[in-house]
């Protein structure tokens, strides 16, 4: 049972690390969409594509590292959740395909970004939004174990899947104006700064709304899930209200700094409350932890090549962001 949590704590880790990396690279993409016409938005277009460009492939090692994680720690999970959500997992690895091609595309030559804009910023819009829905049908309790038991089309459009859907890219959104500040305010771009900041608070302030509509959303279509962010998960619960409440303070005084970790933090305490909500349930009211881990031995190396692997990657990452926030010399200080 310890290798098995061990196991789910670097999983969760894994999709945390996704949810605060890609997730802002899919927000990049939404502000790209409403940045309004080809030449109005060219400049804001352009610092949302510098700011992605050199970490955006970097980020989706995160995705694909959990998918590892989840296969091999816990098959039956994987194999419930794959075959009930396929539909909406199917639509997220399309999106993933079209945002990262179209911005590789559209990067090769200024006649070409009409042609494949269009298509990252829509991808960037409606991948979230599926993510959501699957975040939203597992933690719902709509994924049976077994393999397509469950109903591959209202298990995923259920009341929380769709507020997941909507939660997630109101979240991207917010990281991404977050971090766009930050990065405009370091290449001396001030005008994009205000621009940006703004919608920080615009896309916080939704993210605010969302989760206090969302409330009676949870408490009548997921009562487990309901009962233990009231409960063991509480703590978590209170502390991202109370970092959503700083980052925003933190905007309106133009601390951005500390705002892109506060930001950051906010998302990632929601993430960990739902996980301390449904703990030890995987799927809810059917699979625990110790139900579907994997043989111990199987467990046993996984966690051996986790903690190796963390050691190879982690400092080479790191080192990746620090250089990509590095001011380059012709940008002003």
């Amino acid at each position: 049972m310890a290798a098995a949590n061990t196991v789910l704590v670097f999983l969760w880790l894994g999709m945390t690390s996704y949810a605060v990396l890609a997730g802002a690279d899919f927000g990049g993409g939404v502000w790209d969409l409403l940045a309004g016409g080809l030449v109005a938005g060219a400049r804001q277009r352009r610092r949302i594509a510098a700011s992605i460009g050199p970490v955006w492939e970097a980020n989706h090692v995160w995705l694909i590292f959990a998918l590892v994680v989840l296969w091999t720690g816990f098959p039956p999970v994987f194999a419930a959740i794959t075959s009930t959500l396929y539909i909406p997992l199917t639509v997220v690895a399309f999106g993933i395909i079209v945002r990262g091609s179209s911005f590789a595309l559209r990067q090769a030559a200024v006649r070409l970004e009409r042609a494949f804009g269009p298509g990252f910023a829509t991808a960037s819009l409606v991948t979230p939004f599926f993510l959501g829905t699957v975040a939203g049908a597992i933690a719902s309790g709509r994924v049976p174990p077994g393999n397509a038991r469950g109903d591959v089309l209202h298990s995923w459009t259920g009341p929380t899947s769709l507020l997941g859907g909507v939660l997630a890219v109101a979240g991207c959104a917010y990281l991404a104006a977050v971090y766009l500040v930050a990065d405009a305010r370091r290449s001396g771009e001030h005008d994009l700064v205000e621009a940006f900041r703004k919608r920080a608070l615009i896309a916080g302030g939704a993210c605010a709304l969302i989760a206090l509509a969302g409330i009676d959303v949870v408490r009548l279509d997921a009562p487990r899930l309901y009962g233990g962010l009231v409960g063991r998960a509480l703590p978590l619960l209170v502390a991202s209200v109370m970092l959503s409440g700083a980052s925003l303070v933190l905007l309106w005084r133009r601390r951005f700094g500390p705002t892109r970790i506060v930001g950051a933090l906010a998302i990632v305490t929601v993430l960990w409350a739902w996980a301390a909500a449904q703990y030890p349930d995987l799927l809810v009211g059917s699979l625990t932890v110790a139900q579907a881990a994997a043989p111990a031995a199987t467990l046993a190396a996984l966690v051996i090549t986790l903690a190796v692997g963390s050691v190879l990657l982690l400092p080479s990452l790191g080192l990746l962001y620090t250089m990509v926030r590095r001011p380059h010399p012709a940008e002003s200080s």
